[in-house]
């Protein structure tokens, strides 16, 4: 160990948002500039604030940190310079400090971070970081009780499972050790297929190491020898990341036979998902991982008593696993300091769509949507009202802006239609059109149905025909009693959960929005104004100066005009592109709902 003493630490935030957004650059130019400086440079996974992409934090030699936004190569070495001349952090740019207010200070501060505590802390990629914020601490202390007590522990944490369907992970546990079985396996669902959603990403890519630790228990607990990570291969930098973190492990006698020196021999492996939807569901995961096409089977049995291979597995979600280690730590009287009487702890959440600060939090459960939008998330990016939210992912339902005062949690979520899922929060201003949104989702799980189950291949897509019949603006009298019982339908009929949860946006939209419904099929047209079939464009003379921008951009010379002269618009050939608005710098051209002139009065 180097005895060099450093004036302070940077730590650039290198998970995919940071990547994506240039973190490496600054990375490599930090490396040269700081080569003969009195500081310490290293990189973390994901900081939460994907929003403020790329994130540098400097740590000062007394403990208090300073987190910089938006930072550039020529920002970063600016930052450094100004250090080194003053010896007092910079001011500019900072996202977050502990002793001044910031503009995003509040996004941190009402948080509450167990799963993401190390998250952009540690260097994902050392074991050493790991071991130096109590890694593998709770295993060792797993290990000196029997798997039993460990299962109550558990139990008496209520912990649920994070994944979607909440069910009691202690529970599951129980049921897979009593179970007898030549071989047991513990599996890691880290298919996350939810479009929006990337908690599991994200913990993968900062902290793999607390999710091997997780499984490490889980397999003590339920007496496994074998765990294995399914992730999606859509997650080059989680894969490899875990990969490391799975053979440094091994190398340190943390996976193996007889871990540190208790007789107990656990290994992990990965197998990558081809990216189907449907392998999210337990037992299609299970056929997928046995080399078979993911397709559901029928339950019972349970994974749980006959699974992987036909024998005992338990399957959890990679949050899930990785609050295992924090809750045997730190007990658990401190994990039900947090959330609801049945909802207990915190949970992650994507916050994605029209939001100001989108990016992964952690809050306690029973946290209301409209704290989450509005006091963490910042409100909405357009300045424009919230009307809806969607949970769940394709599999949830739309929230209206009426019922954002909903705390989040599994029962308060199962009573207005919706579901937790994995932790997706899509947030919608009210420029958005719900029977676009439903179809959108439809569309999704309609084309990710494995097509074992007549009333989920079938049922879905009649549902999206006449979803694209309403958009069409050929909606008829009795197209939404006919969604409705289709969906419910397909919910009672369907095998697997896809099928069971894909009619749910629909059903929501329709019960929340039933007269956005209406004047698509009854006004033929589209409040929102989103639905191409149904709007109409068209020139204001008084605000047109004739300066031809709109017609050179029309892709079918809809657009026509003399120069200086107010220009039009003929409708039979205009495609609703949106390209002459966009081009338009007057404001001359106005998008109307109603295809053929109709009005709506709302």
């Amino acid at each position: 160990m180097s005895e060099k003493k450093y004036a302070a630490k940077i730590t650039v935030g290198m998970a995919s948002c940071g990547i994506a957004a240039g973190a490496r650059e600054v990375f490599n130019t930090l490396k040269a500039a700081v080569k003969e400086l009195p500081l310490a440079l290293d990189f973390s996974g994901c900081m939460g604030m994907c929003y403020n992409e790329p994130l540098m934090e400097m740590t000062m030699s007394d403990g208090s940190r300073y987190l910089y936004c938006q930072v550039t190569p020529d920002k970063a070495k600016e930052i450094v310079n100004k250090y080194m001349e003053s010896g007092k952090p910079v001011s500019e740019w900072l996202a977050y400090a502990e002793d001044r207010d910031t503009a995003d200070k509040s996004f941190l501060v009402q948080q509450q971070r167990i799963l993401l505590k190390n998250c952009g802390i540690i260097n994902p990629e050392s074991l050493q970081s790991y071991l130096a914020v109590d890694g593998y601490a709770a295993i060792k202390k797993a290990l000196r009780m029997h798997p039993e007590q460990v299962i109550r522990e558990i139990i008496d944490s209520g912990l649920r499972g994070r994944g979607g369907g909440g069910f009691p992970t202690g529970t599951k546990w129980a049921l897979a050790r009593k179970t007898l079985s030549q071989d047991k396996y513990l599996i890691c669902n880290a298919d996350e297929g939810d479009p929006g959603a990337f908690m599991d990403r994200s913990v993968l890519e900062s902290n793999p190491h607390a999710l091997l630790e997780g499984m490490l228990i889980g397999g003590y607990a339920i007496g496994a020898q074998q765990g294995y990570v399914y992730i999606r291969a859509e997650y080059p930098l989680a894969i490899k990341r875990l990969s490391l973190a799975i053979a440094q492990a091994r190398e340190e006698g943390y996976l193996g036979r007889n871990i540190l020196g208790h007789g107990f021999d656990f290994d992990i492996n990965i197998r990558e998902g081809a990216g189907a939807f449907v392998c999210g569901e337990e037992t299609a995961l299970i056929m997928s991982i046995e080399g078979k096409r993911g397709m559901p089977r029928i339950r019972p049995p349970y994974p749980a008593e006959s699974g992987l291979w036909g024998e005992a597995t338990s399957i959890n979600n990679v949050e899930t696993l990785a609050n295992v280690p924090w809750i045997m730590l730190n007990g658990v009287a401190s994990f039900n300091q947090y959330g609801t009487e049945k909802s207990k702890g915190t949970k992650v959440f994507a916050l994605a769509g029209n939001i100001a600060r989108g990016g992964l939090i952690e809050v306690p459960m029973g946290m209301t949507i409209n704290q989450i939008v509005f006091d963490i998330g910042g409100g909405l990016a357009s300045g424009k009202a919230l009307k809806a939210v969607q949970t769940g992912g394709p599999s949830g339902g739309c929230i209206p802006a009426k019922l954002a005062d909903t705390p989040i949690d599994y029962e308060s979520l199962k009573k207005i239609g919706a579901i937790m899922g994995s932790g997706g929060l899509l947030i919608m201003d009210d420029t958005t059109c719900m029977v676009d949104v439903a179809k959108f989702f439809l569309n999704f799980t309609q084309e990710e149905s494995c097509g074992k189950c007549t009333f989920c291949r079938v049922g879905t897509r009649r549902m999206l025909e006449i979803l694209e019949r309403i958009t069409q603006g050929e909606g008829k009298e009795g197209d939404l009693e006919l969604l409705e019982e289709l969906g419910q339908s397909i919910i009672a009929g369907s095998l697997c959960g896809l099928g069971q949860s894909a009619p749910n946006p629909v059903l929501t939209t329709i019960k929340y929005f039933r007269e956005e419904y209406e004047a698509h099929i009854y006004h033929k047209l589209c409040p929102a104004k989103k639905c191409k079939a149904l709007i109409r464009m068209e020139v204001v003379e008084e605000r047109c100066k004739g300066c031809g921008r709109c017609s050179k951009e029309c892709p079918t010379d809809a657009i026509s005009g003399e120069k200086k002269q107010p220009f039009t618009i003929e409708q039979e050939k205009c495609i609703r592109c949106g390209l002459c608005v966009s081009a338009c710098k007057s404001n001359a051209i106005l998008i109307y709902p109603g295809a053929r002139g109709e009005e709506y009065n709302g």
